[in-house]
C-alpha cells in the first residue's frame, strides 16, 4: 500500500518540501505552522527534532535548534503538540532529526508514536545507511515509515545505487557540501552533478536542499529533479516575520 509520500511522490508536478525547527520561533508555534504551510501549496513538511549538536546545520538552523530547545522542545513534547495533527493535515509528514535523542527513546517506541501520530517518513542524516539496513530497517517498515537518505556531490555512484536499492520515497540530494544557508544560487559544477545524478535513472525520485531560497533556485534544482526543500530561508523569514505571513514565503517560491 503506497503512502502519503508515496503517493505525493507520483503527482504530475514539482514538489515544494519546507523544513523549519519544532518549537521555534516559540514552543507552542509547532502546529500552527504546518497547518499555516498545508494551506499555502506546500507538499510536504520536515519538522526538525532541535539538537544540541547539528553537525550539518548551518548559523541559522542551529540558532533555531538552540532556541527551541530552550523553549523546552523535547521529542515527548513535540509527539504530544502532534497528536491531533491528522485530524487537521493531510500532506506528509517527515521528521527529521538527529539519530541519539531518537535511540535515547528507544527506536521501536519511537516508531511507534509516529506512526501512531501519522508521521510518514524520517530523515537521519547520521544514521548510517548498512546500519539502518541491517539493524533497524525492519522496525521502520513494520510501522509503514519511510527512512530517507542523503548524498552529496562525494557519494560514489555504487554508494547511491545501493541507497536507493534499500529506499521506498524519495533520495535527498545534498546540492553541495557546504552546511545548510550557506550559499546563494547554482554554479556549473553543482548542475552537472543533478544532471548526473538524474541521469542515473534510479528507481526512487531525488529531492534536491541544501541552497534553495527563492523562487530561482528552485525552478534551478527542479529541473533535474521532482522536488527541492528549503530549510534555512524560510526559518530566516519566521524570525524577520513571524508566524504570520507564511503563505507570502510560500507564493513568492510556487506562484
Amino acid at each position: 500500500m503506497a503512502n502519503r509520500i508515496q503517493n505525493k511522490l507520483m503527482e504530475d508536478k514539482k514538489l515544494l518540501s519546507i523544513y523549519f525547527t519544532a518549537g521555534y520561533p516559540h514552543l507552542n508555534d509547532t502546529v500552527n505552522i504546518i497547518k499555516d504551510l498545508e494551506q499555502a501549496g506546500v507538499d510536504f513538511i520536515e519538522i526538525g527534532l532541535p539538537f544540541s549538536d547539528p553537525l550539518a546545520d548551518g548559523p541559522t538552523i542551529q540558532e533555531s535548534s538552540t532556541q527551541a530547545l530552550k523553549n523546552g522542545m523535547t521529542t515527548e513534547v513535540l509527539f504530544e503538540q502532534l497528536k491531533d495533527i491528522r485530524k487537521s493535515v493531510s500532506i506528509p509528514l517527515i521528521l527529521m532529526g538527529y539519530f541519539n535523542p531518537m535511540l535515547q527513546y528507544g527506536i521501536e517506541k519511537f516508531c511507534q508514536k509516529c506512526s501512531e501520530i501519522g508521521i510518514d517518513g524520517l530523515i537521519i542524516p547520521d544514521l548510517p545507511v548498512d546500519v539502518y539496513h541491517e539493524q533497524y530497517q525492519a522496525i521502520f517498515e513494520a510501522h509503514g515509515l519511510t527512512n530517507i537518505f542523503l548524498i552529496t556531490p562525494q557519494t560514489s555512484e555504487e554508494r547511491i545505487r545501493y541507497i536507493d536499492s534499500i529506499s521506498n520515497g524519495f533520495i535527498y540530494m545534498v546540492s553541495s557540501a557546504s552546511t545548510t544557508g550557506s550559499q546563494s544560487g547554482f554554479g556549473e559544477e553543482q548542475q552537472a552533478y543533478f544532471k548526473r545524478i538524474a541521469d542515473m535513472n534510479l528507481n526512487n525520485p531525488q529531492i534536491i536542499g541544501f541552497g534553495i531560497n527563492n523562487k530561482e533556485t528552485f525552478q534551478t534544482a527542479t529541473q533535474f529533479a521532482k522536488g527541492a526543500i528549503i530549510g534555512s530561508a524560510f526559518i530566516k523569514h519566521v524570525t524577520d516575520k513571524g508566524t504570520q505571513n507564511i503563505s507570502e514565503f510560500v507564493n513568492k517560491i510556487i506562484d
